[in-house]
């Protein structure tokens, strides 16, 4: 691979700055052109994702409240057995008391049944917190799948707007992807390298800019009338010194422009 890319570059040596302008500008432009068939798109892939992402936590909470909710539901099922084994122990002490002997046997069976009345009282009091915990969780749950389908419906129609504008650029982006290659294949590792950086670097995907009304296309300072006469030249690459992006002279990217239309 190594190899093949050397060769290519060595193919390269002949061609002059003018040809490697020219193929940087094409190479420009139509990496414009594919940035604006993806601004087409938007925000979208960003919202889908975004929608995607809450699906998943709206899922993964759902599963932790239903957890929850059956423990709860085992907490009241555990009191209520509770209160029916306290009750079965008030008639079995409550029995016992009539064969007593003394009132010591029957003072003490009757604190077994205060101290069973008490358990039942705290178990019906529990019962009722655990109820009042159960209805909110099953409200928050109900609320959940709602949002959950609320949300299913925005990720389908999400999605099939994404889809709408991929399958109507597609065969534009394919087009472009093949003519980027053939610019590619004219441009030196060094150099091309070089505009993937800048352009990578610019928040308008913008390295290689014309000098227009004496002012560089990218950052709009004022670009020295010799430094534009090199431009104009041909003879060498020219960058920016405000902002490092490639120069060429304003007739040379009309008429780039034009040929790519």
């Amino acid at each position: 691979m190594a190899t093949e890319k050397t060769k290519n570059n060595a193919g390269l040596a002949d061609v002059t700055v003018e040809e490697k302008l020219t193929a940087l500008y094409s190479l420009q432009t139509i990496d414009s052109k594919t940035d604006s068939i993806k601004r087409l798109c938007g925000e979208l892939p960003l919202e889908v994702q975004d929608l995607e992402d809450e699906l998943v936590g709206l899922e993964t909470r759902s599963a932790k409240i239903k957890e929850e909710i059956s423990k709860l539901e085992s907490d009241i099922a555990r009191k209520k057995n509770d209160i029916i084994n306290a009750q079965q122990l008030i008639k079995k002490y409550e029995a016992q008391q009539m064969q007593v002997r003394n009132n010591r046997e029957y003072d003490s069976i009757a604190k077994e049944v205060e101290f069973q009345n008490l358990d039942i009282n705290l178990s019906e009091k529990k019962i009722k917190e655990f109820e009042n915990q159960l209805a909110t969780k099953k409200n928050i749950l109900s609320e959940s799948a709602v949002r959950h389908q609320d949300r299913e419906k925005d990720l389908e129609r999400k999605k099939e707007e994404l889809n709408s504008i991929i399958a109507d650029t597609q065969k534009d982006q394919e087009a472009l992807a093949a003519r980027r290659k053939q610019y590619e294949d004219k441009i030196e590792d060094r150099l091309l390298n070089a505009y993937n950086r800048i352009r990578n670097g610019a928040k308008n995907g913008l390295a290689v800019v014309p000098v227009r009304r004496d002012a560089c296309g990218g950052c709009f300072n004022k670009i020295p009338p010799q430094r534009q006469l090199d431009v104009a030249s041909h003879k060498k690459i020219i960058v920016c010194e405000y902002c490092g992006r490639i120069l060429i002279d304003d007739e040379m990217a009309q008429q780039i422009a034009e040929s790519i239309k």
